[in-house]
């Protein structure tokens, strides 16, 4: 089978995420099971690139995220429309419409992993954040709604945001997500002082410090938590330190009452990352949308339970009182919810021992499977 692939992003994008990880490795998988994968995607480098990534052939084209749909559709119907059996966009921010001109005997599949909604007032400047959350994203989403494409996402809080926007219920279907990263064995092991937990309850802030990921809220939290237990400590992963928003939280933590018991890593390694998630207590996660917390989901693989805001994808990697906390969206709740969590050992270690066996449910093994089934289902 001859499959494209269309999306602002592969995986070595400078900002490729998690949405990229789960594509990759279904294209892994598809190239192992003998299908011909294309991708079609934008340059980070600034000019035309062709090359070849894991199996798959890559073109690249210039122009930037919002620019970039417009120039690939010409290319599009010269090169591609009518020579593929299956075409994948993946859906961010800025669609490339390709259900409507993939050709006649070509299916097409549109993979969500979530809409931008009010994403856009956190990173797109006025009036284009009025203009995207209000007109553009809605009109898209509304327009792509009427093509006959199957849809695929990973979370109920992005199938319900579709529906929204009058995509048919039983054109969406649900995968599972992947974790990159193995779970431990045992959790014993992660209770002890000496190479696992930290000897001091931690907190975790994991991730870019940009203002979706609103990393100020879980820093005001940890103060509010730390009035009451003095021996917490914060550790923050993630870079950005240079950005404005960036630049806001270091200040105000430099100006914390707390700042003694806050140390900010910069960006780390995925050694690092994995090491921090493991000896951490607690994770913390605060986005205001999500198509799912991936980090969330390799946190508890490595025994960490997480606190996180009800945000769509949040609530979705989080089951309440089960695998963790879900906060109403305020720093004093999330506050609150540390506090539960680090001062009651048997519920931390239910919701640590439930959130590690879920984890290991989420593998990209079950991912690939979900997706084939799909597509199986849909032919």
């Amino acid at each position: 089978m001859r499959v494209l692939w269309v999306t602002w992003k592969d995986w070595e994008h400078p900002q490729s995420g998690g949405a990229e990880l789960v594509m990759h490795e279904i294209i892994k998988r598809q190239i192992a099971d003998g299908h011909e994968v294309d991708i079609l995607t934008a340059s980070f480098s600034g000019k035309h690139e062709e090359l070849e990534l894991d199996g798959a052939n890559v073109v690249r084209l210039k122009g930037n995220r919002y620019i970039q749909p417009f120039k690939t559709a010409p290319y599009f119907i010269k090169h591609c429309r009518g020579k593929y059996d299956v075409v994948i966009e993946a859906v961010n921010t800025a669609p490339y419409f390709t259900p409507f001109f993939k050709g006649k005997k070509t299916r097409s599949i549109l993979f969500y992993h979530q809409l931008a909604r009010q994403i856009w007032f956190y990173e797109a400047p006025l009036p284009l954040a009025i203009i995207g959350y209000g007109i553009l994203e809605p009109a898209a989403t509304f327009l792509l709604s009427r093509s006959k494409a199957t849809v695929l996402t990973v979370s109920e809080s992005t199938k319900k945001d579709l529906m929204r926007y009058t995509f048919r219920g039983n054109k969406i279907h649900i995968i599972s997500e992947g974790i990159g990263i193995k779970p431990i064995q045992k959790l014993e092991n992660r209770n002890l002082k000496l190479g696992g937990k930290y000897s001091q309850s931690t907190v975790l802030s994991l991730g870019a410090l940009r203002a979706m990921k609103q990393t100020l809220a879980q820093v005001k939290a940890f103060e509010i938590a730390r009035d009451e237990m003095p021996e917490l400590r914060m550790k923050i992963a993630g870079g950005g330190a240079n950005t404005a928003y960036g630049k806001k939280v270091l200040a105000y933590v430099e100006a914390s009452r707390h700042k003694d018991a806050i140390e900010y890593l910069g960006r780390v390694s995925e050694a690092k990352k994995v090491e921090l998630m493991g000896k951490a207590h607690i994770l913390l996660q605060t986005a205001v949308k999500e198509g799912w917390g991936l980090t969330v989901t390799e946190a508890n693989s490595q025994g960490t339970p997480a606190v996180v805001y009800n945000s769509d994808g949040l609530r979705d990697s989080v089951r309440h009182y089960k695998t963790g906390l879900v906060s109403v969206s305020t720093p004093e709740d999330l506050a609150k919810n540390i506090v539960t969590i680090l001062t009651d050992d048997s519920l931390y270690k239910r919701l640590q021992q439930d959130a590690w066996q879920w984890s290991k449910q989420i593998t990209f093994e079950q991912c690939y499977k979900d997706f084939k089934n799909v597509l199986k289902e849909t032919a």
